[in-house]
């Protein structure tokens, strides 16, 4: 990693090592988050918040070589695609919308049917905005033909 790009050294050591914490956070409020307080919306914002941090203390460069801003789309998109997948797959077994997989046994994890899986897709979709959103406001520099 270039030295001379981003913060100090301090900040630098503090992100590499919380920076992978976070992550693992936001990976267990999306998979949990249908038995505590939580889910893909609030460990999206974890997740894409996650590699915001990288992307303050290292620049932009070493963020993008960790998740780039095609990457990050395909991730969008692709989080997009499973809930509306996981949503009008219900149509085809012919039960309610979003409805179609059997509750399993209460306080595990895949007690609430179709709910985690949906919480995956929400989770990505929020992720992969929030740092296309912060990359597309704070990354790009516009130039005025003045200038």
């Amino acid at each position: 990693m270039n030295d001379r790009s981003g913060m100090t050294v301090i900040v630098k050591t503090v992100v590499r090592i919380s920076a992978s914490l976070i992550l693992l956070y936001g990976a267990y409020i999306v998979a949990y988050g249908q038995l505590t307080p939580g889910g893909g919306f609030p460990g999206g914002v974890i997740l894409g918040g996650a590699f915001i941090l990288l992307c303050l203390a290292f620049g932009k460069e070493t963020a993008f070589r960790k998740l780039s801003v095609n990457a990050a789309s395909v991730l969008d998109s692709a989080g997009a695609l499973i809930f509306l997948g996981i949503a009008l797959s219900g149509y085809a077994w012919g039960v309610f919308f979003l409805n179609f997989l059997n509750k399993g046994i209460p306080f595990h994890l895949w007690t609430a049917g179709i709910i985690p899986l949906c919480n995956i897709g929400i989770g990505l979709k929020v992720g992969a905005g929030l740092f296309g959103a912060f990359i597309a406001l704070t990354a790009f520099r516009v130039v005025k033909k003045g200038d």
